[in-house]
């Protein structure tokens, strides 16, 4: 009796189950090799795990590599995160890896310790909206930001852990296309972005509504305002969040339909040229008195061109240009597009920063990057390239609990960031993951503050296209000026900004908590 319990009800269920593969006609595997077929799509689904865990070395793993999620969760956990014996890097046979040039003397004074900066924000070096004397003009506070990422696309636990950790921070947190919900007013100063749907400042018939758009910015802390043009992942495509997940919640604060697919246009009704575009930032700017600009991946260069030219050529224009690389992407996206469809960041970059040059804009035009710029070496190239702050989304994913499981479109996401599965979200402990954030970024912040001091410079933002080099495995090397063609004083900012900035840096520094008196540098001798 024992002996049937057993092994009877196995066998019977491998009996039915086989019964069933041999009748079904959608898997030739299974009908030709019943029941053992099944271990195929087994081995396939836990296939990103094995090679994650097991098979790969430190750093083959895609889009990161476990050398890098493990700094940034070391770092977001704020226990060590530096490495023993030396890089496990390929260096000298990895065709365009990126090498920083240190100097040897620099007349700024040397850093004392290790752990110099940690409390830092390090601003920007440009006030952004000062040049078109924008009514609520600022600087901000620190050079690394969280990036967009909607409500619906993340969990609320997870947008109010990224919000509080950015409140810590001393850091901006983009709202992403999806709107401003009670999750985004937990301290953190905000950038509003505006989609091609204009979530959360629309009417009832999806139409832009001005009245409701002041409404929002002005009931929380908004410091600036960027129009959604088009997103590394998937430039020129709209979204679709489908109806199952259109919650109550997210359909209030996106103004739309509860339960109903809600799409994405893949291009804005409200203007349909350049001329109409900066029409519409200056209304948005006047009316609320915001610096406004623009996020878009790089495609065809004519729309950089004409943008350009007609900002050089009127009093009208954008106050900072955010430029998403092809290789970013947090969220879903068919695979040509995320493999294909434009250009990674820094060629993109340099296009878009070459075009403002030569037009003589890019003083009175804040420059933001985002594109796996969450690792030091990458935000470093992307400072020398002219970038002026760079903005981060996946790696704070990491530092809240993100383990690259790559199913943020299936709503499975097994650590409660990228779902609203009300059982997976509950895992999501927003204080202790809010820390993390903060620990994040202020590791970021740090590692590329000392790479600036290494390159003899006080500010990230002065790093030059002439200290960073790409080498091409073993064979040669060249610097980023000769790799993108800029000329000279491409990427600095103005002279009187990089005054400004070195002074913050150097003399306001010194007394600052957690500045240079606190394990910062060494004061210089009097001479």
């Amino acid at each position: 009796m024992r002996w049937s319990k057993t092994f009877g009800i196995p066998a019977a269920a491998a009996a039915a189950v086989g019964a069933y593969d041999l009748a079904q006609k959608r898997h030739s595997l299974l009908r030709n090799f019943p029941v053992l077929g099944h271990a195929r799509y087994l081995l396939e689904s836990i296939g990103p795990e094995l090679r994650q865990y097991i098979i790969t070395t430190n750093d083959e793993e895609r889009p990161f590599t476990r050398d890098q999620r493990r700094w940034i969760y070391a770092s977001s956990k704020n226990v060590t995160n530096t490495f023993g014996f030396g890089s496990d890097n390929d260096i000298e046979f990895t065709d365009g890896y990126t090498i920083v040039k240190h100097r040897t003397f620099s007349d700024l004074p040397p850093s004392a310790a290790p752990h110099a900066g940690e409390k830092l924000t390090i601003p920007s070096a440009k006030i952004l909206g000062a040049a078109r004397r924008r009514r609520r003009a600022f600087r901000p506070e620190s050079f690394v930001n969280i990036s967009a990422m909607s409500f619906g696309s993340l969990s609320g636990a997870a947008v109010e852990a990224l919000n509080r950790g950015a409140a810590a921070a001393g850091c901006l947190q983009n709202t992403g296309e999806g709107g401003l919900t009670r999750y985004h007013r937990n301290g953190g100063e905000l950038i509003f972005q505006i989609g091609t749907g204009y979530f959360g400042c629309r009417d009832e018939t999806g139409r832009f509504d001005l009245a409701r758009l002041k409404d929002v910015v002005e009931s929380a802390p908004v410091r600036a305002l960027e129009i959604k043009l088009s997103q590394g992942a998937k430039p020129g495509l709209g979204g679709l969040l489908p109806g199952a997940k259109v919650t109550p919640e997210i359909a209030e604060v996106r103004g739309i339909p509860v339960g109903r697919d809600c799409v994405s246009p893949s291009r804005h009704t409200e203007f349909h040229d350049v001329d109409e575009l900066l029409d519409w930032v200056e209304l948005l700017a006047a009316e609320t008195g915001l610096p406004v600009g623009i996020k878009s991946a790089v495609g065809d260069p004519t729309f950089w061109d004409e943008l350009t030219r007609q900002m050089r050529a009127t009093d009208r224009g954008v106050d900072f240009v955010t430029i998403d690389g092809g290789e970013g992407g947090t969220g879903a996206a068919p695979l040509v597009f995320a493999d294909a469809v434009s250009l990674p960041f820094r060629s993109g970059f340099a296009r878009v920063y070459a075009a403002f040059a030569e037009a003589g804009l890019t003083d009175g035009v804040t420059f933001v990057g985002a594109g796996k710029l969450g690792l030091p070496d990458n935000a470093v190239a992307a400072m020398a390239l002219g970038c002026d702050m760079v903005n981060v989304a996946r790696e704070p994913m990491f530092a809240i609990g993100c383990i690259q499981a790559q199913k943020c479109h299936t709503d499975r996401c097994p650590t409660g960031v990228a779902t609203q599965n009300r059982w997976l979200v509950r895992g999501l402990d927003v204080p202790s993951k809010a820390e993390r954030v903060t620990d994040y970024i202020g590791a970021l912040r740090r590692d590329v503050f000392k790479i600036a001091q290494a390159t003899g410079v006080a500010h990230p933002g002065l790093i030059t296209v002439d200290d960073v080099e790409v080498a091409d495995g073993n064979q040669h090397a060249i610097t980023l000026r000769e790799l993108y063609g800029y000329r000279e004083g491409w990427g600095l900012p103005s002279p009187s900004d990089r005054d400004e900035i070195t002074r913050l840096m150097t003399v306001e520094a010194v007394t600052t908590p957690g500045g240079t008196d606190s394990g910062g540098s060494v004061p210089p001798p009097d001479r």
